[in-house]
């Protein structure tokens, strides 16, 4: 009897478990065999795509194509592991352009199921088809290009099997495999049929320019209402060329289902590029609701690896802070204006408004329009250090004479923060020019400013967005930060904490990181750290649970990242205490005022939580309401 301690001898393991070993990491689901065929019909330069499914793939998928075909003597080798077309040295490994180029991905798949090719070249007389398992090569009939059957799909390895789901959660995986691919390939048609049935179709472009053409293709991917709900992006920075579109905040979702990520038009999961989008967000998303977007990064093939897992969507950066701010950049860019304008002038225009001159008395306040020049506004330097406080706030929004809102006295050290009444210039619009967030007419509740442009009426939230213009000018006015630390307040008796090994080479490594937003965390012990001292501004905060909160997301981002966001969540806290309280009576011309900051103010259409900060009710919305016309 042998001893369950002996040891076993090693030996080679025959080519047909290598082949299924392969297969359980590159063939998951009927929706991995569709990616992989699909992958390889692209890189033939098929301009048409066809996949038939059969009980969601799991009975049969075939896939056809109309591109360059495979030569019949080579038919035999295509479904060899590791042989392939794409790639014949490392060099090419390095900088591979194709879709595919590990050549496993066929062998894998009639490992654990039956395949079969038919391709015919254009020289060729005619088609030639090939059955994997047999090994037997004969005449077919077909036109120019490949047809791949691969029919009861982990038959030879039943247990996998069991871990499929129903039919319909299996179709709806091979549909969103070919959707990923549709989305960054507008020159190419694709059809989806399944027993029998079409049930997805994306014709391909033929006409306009290749924007166009994408636009379009996103457009009957996702449907009109992204479009109509999200943002174009384009930005080249450095080596790195970002493009596409990202969702409106006002249209996120709850799930994140709707985030696509494609690097040199292979879609991709890649942590560095969701963390950039994402970043983008930051202060204009609501509670946990995710983005949608679709994003196109182009990089030199040289600058990102390409093979670090079987299923090929997962990538490596040379460079990942690049790609990082790249991304970063172009969303914040695409959500910084104001959506006012775009809106006022997609609606149906109406008579241009009034000029200012002939305003009514009332508009004006019962005068004359006379504003006072504001006042260019800088923070105190002392020594080098600039010095931001509440008291400041005051000085962002001069005003004579100054009215107080409700609980400004609760705030220490805090003055008056008006609202803006020097807005309003003393020189008249054009005749023709309309202000797209409109003229006020009335106060409602103590909360909500109502105001009328060329489209109908507009409800402004005067807390938010006042939040959102005092925030913004305190980020302008404070800069990047750089250099300057957060006030930190010493403790009496040091806090400990067991730390992980990461922990501490966070602290370690970011100590300078941790000393600018007020944290005093370092070593006390082999394996113990000790925090002296927090951010002066946090004084009930939980020393511990505040440091390795702070270490554990330096351990995923970059430092000056999260230096500077901690930096702007406590700017928004003061910006929110700030902020015009609710109940707070304005006089028309600081309605008009705040109104016309708003036109001015990067992403006003959200305040510093998220939230909106107006809202379009058209005329053709009233009248429906009240039923006009019918």
């Amino acid at each position: 009897m042998t001893s369950a301690t002996a040891p076993r001898r090693i030996q080679a393991l025959p080519d047909a478990l290598i082949s299924q070993i392969a297969a359980g990491e590159v063939v998951e689901r009927p929706a991995s065999v569709v990616r992989e065929l699909v992958d390889n019909a692209l890189d033939a330069g098929a301009t048409q795509i066809t996949v038939r499914l059969l009980a969601g793939g799991v009975r049969s998928i075939v896939v056809e194509d109309d591109g360059s075909g495979i030569p019949a003597d080579q038919l035999v080798l295509a479904v060899q592991r590791h042989a392939t077309s794409k790639i014949a040295s490392l060099d090419d490994l390095e900088a591979v352009g194709t879709m595919g180029f590990r050549g496993e991905a066929l062998a894998a798949i009639a490992s654990i199921a039956d395949l079969s090719l038919a391709s015919r070249t254009a020289d060729a007389a005619h088609a030639s088809r090939l059955d994997a398992r047999s090994g037997e090569l004969q005449p077919a009939a077909r036109a120019t290009g490949t047809s791949v059957e691969v029919r009861e799909l982990f038959f030879a390895t039943p247990a996998r099997r069991k871990f499929l789901k129903t039919d319909a959660t299996e179709l709806a995986h091979c549909l969103e495999a070919v959707r990923r691919h549709a989305l960054v390939r507008p020159e190419v048609g694709f059809a989806v049929w399944h027993e029998g049935k079409l049930v997805a179709q994306w014709r391909r472009a033929t006409g306009g320019g290749p924007s166009q053409a994408a636009a379009q293709r996103i457009a009957d991917v996702l449907g009109a209402d992204f479009i109509t709900q999200s943002l174009p992006v384009d930005l080249h920075l450095g080596p790195v060329h970002v493009h596409g579109r990202v969702g409106l905040p006002d249209a996120a979702r709850s799930r994140p289902d709707q985030q696509y990520a494609y690097v040199n038009g292979r879609f991709v999961r890649d942590r560095v590029i969701t963390h950039g989008a994402r970043a983008a967000y930051d202060d204009v998303l609501h509670g946990n609701r995710q983005p949608s977007w679709v994003l196109f990064v182009t990089i030199d093939p040289l600058r990102v690896d390409v093979n670090v897992h079987p299923t090929k969507i997962e990538v490596r950066f040379r460079d990942g802070r690049e790609v990082h701010q790249a991304v970063r950049h172009a969303v914040e860019e695409a959500l910084a204006p104001s959506r006012a304008p775009a809106v006022a002038a997609a609606l149906q225009p109406a008579p241009a408004a009034m000029p200012f001159a002939d305003l009514p008395d009332d508009f004006n306040g019962g005068g004359t329009a006379t504003a006072p020049a504001r006042p260019v506004w800088a923070p105190a330097v002392a020594g080098g250090q600039v010095r931001l406080g509440l008291q400041d706030l005051a000085v962002l929004y001069a005003q004579e004479p100054a009215p107080r809102w409700p609980g400004a006295d609760a705030l220490a050290g805090a003055t008056t923060v008006p609202m803006p009444a020097a807005a309003i210039s003393a020189n008249p619009p054009a005749a023709a020019e309309a202000w797209p967030l409109g003229r006020a007419l009335a106060q409602l509740a103590g909360a909500y400013i109502l105001a009328e442009n060329a489209q109908g009426l507009v409800v402004v939230d005067m807390h938010a967005a006042h939040e959102r213009i005092v925030y913004e000018r305190l980020k302008a006015a404070q800069g990047d930060g750089a250099g300057q630390a957060l006030p930190s307040q010493p403790l009496l008796i040091p806090a400990t904490f067991a730390a992980t090994p990461t922990e501490l080479a966070a602290a370690e490594t970011c100590a300078d990181a941790l000393a600018a937003l007020g944290l005093d965390v370092a070593p006390l012990s082999p394996g113990v750290l000790a925090v002296r001292a927090r951010p002066a501004a946090l004084p009930d905060a939980d020393p511990v649970a505040l440091a390795r909160a702070v270490l554990a997301e330096l351990g995923e981002v970059e430092a000056s990242r999260v230096v500077q966001r901690a930096r702007d969540d406590l700017l928004a806290t003061m910006a929110c205490h700030g902020a015009v309280r609710a109940n707070r009576q304005l006089t028309l011309p600081e309605m008009n005022a705040l109104l016309r900051d708003m036109e001015r103010t990067e992403r006003s259409d959200q305040c510093n939580h998220g939230r909106p900060t107006w809202r379009q009710l058209t005329l053709r919305e009233l009248d429906t309401m009240f039923l006009r016309g019918r």
